[in-house]
């Protein structure tokens, strides 16, 4: 597994994996508990995981559709 994304967006994150299960990349997403917890403002940062071999792939797709990524 391969870190892809890490947001405090709230919308990034189902966006980019609509998008990465539209190219057939599975994707996980970690830290989602932590983001939804009662009160939080979205301080703790979200991340999406891919296959290492799929990263690559995954890094195309979100930057072809504008979403930022530190590769």
């Amino acid at each position: 597994m391969k870190e892809l994304l890490r947001t405090t967006n709230p919308t990034i994150i189902p966006y980019a994996t609509a998008l990465l299960q539209g190219e057939g990349i599975e994707v996980f997403a970690l830290d989602s508990h932590m983001s939804n917890m009662e009160g939080s403002i979205g301080v703790f940062p979200r991340r999406l995981m891919v296959r290492r071999e799929d990263h690559f792939r995954a890094l195309s797709v979100l930057k072809d559709n504008n979403i930022p990524v530190d590769s």
